[in-house]
């Protein structure tokens, strides 16, 4: 399974540019599965009042709704974009909008500034609505992504590699709150505490590791 990413802020060309790509790998025979992040506070696929929602509502922590031609799953958390993509086998999947994953990159941009905020080692092109006057950013190729999808996917192709899923993630709650954390701190947290852990007697090579700090009281 290949996996990479399209970001930008909004308008910059994200979602026509996953429709391009996806359009192009199903032309060429590839199986594709889409992420879509939302960045929406009061985001939710469920309407009030329906059955599924009174489900949710009693408390299940996991509602399915099978109907003739889907199934929709909802879980009541954020999952992380590790265990999401335990649900997909597909030649590609592709990621809109999704930062927080080690993976081949694709800029959505308007300008220069914007390609700077995201730019790293796992950008390897440049779209969106600045291929409409550059072809190419420090050495990255900007390509069009309506008019020249093949050429887009032609690098595709060539520059993602299967995805190598991380042994370990890690969650970090204070009370019954999830914090976010940015990629660099989750890192920092994780080696650290994989660094300490394995130095001590019991430890198993992709067994799940529980550390909780409890607050005194009193």
């Amino acid at each position: 399974m290949k996996v990479f990413t399209v970001v930008g802020i909004h308008f910059s060309g994200k979602t026509t540019i996953v429709e391009k790509i996806t359009e192009e790998l199903r032309r060429r025979g590839y199986t594709v599965g889409t992420v879509k992040e939302i960045h929406f506070e009061d985001f939710t696929m469920e309407t009030e009042g329906t059955n599924t929602y009174r489900h949710k509502m009693a408390g299940s922590q996991l509602v399915t709704a099978r109907g003739l031609y889907e199934t929709d799953i909802l879980f009541q958390e954020k999952l992380s974009i590790d265990e999401i993509l335990k649900f997909y086998n597909h030649d590609y999947v592709i990621l809109e909008g999704v930062s927080d994953l080690k993976v081949p990159k694709i800029i959505a941009a308007h300008s220069e500034e914007e390609i700077l905020e995201r730019l790293d080692e796992y950008t390897f092109a440049i779209s969106g609505r600045i291929s409409n006057r550059l072809k190419e950013f420090e050495g990255l190729p900007v390509i069009n992504p309506i008019e020249n999808t093949r050429e887009l996917v032609d690098l595709i192709e060539e520059k993602v590699e299967d995805y190598v899923r991380e042994p370990y993630s890690i969650k970090l709650q204070i009370g019954d709150r999830d914090i976010e954390m940015v990629p660099f701190v989750k890192n920092i947290l994780l080696n650290t505490t994989l660094g300490l852990v394995k130095e001590l007697k019991g430890y198993e090579e992709g067994k799940d590791i529980k550390i909780e700090i409890r607050a005194k009281r009193g």
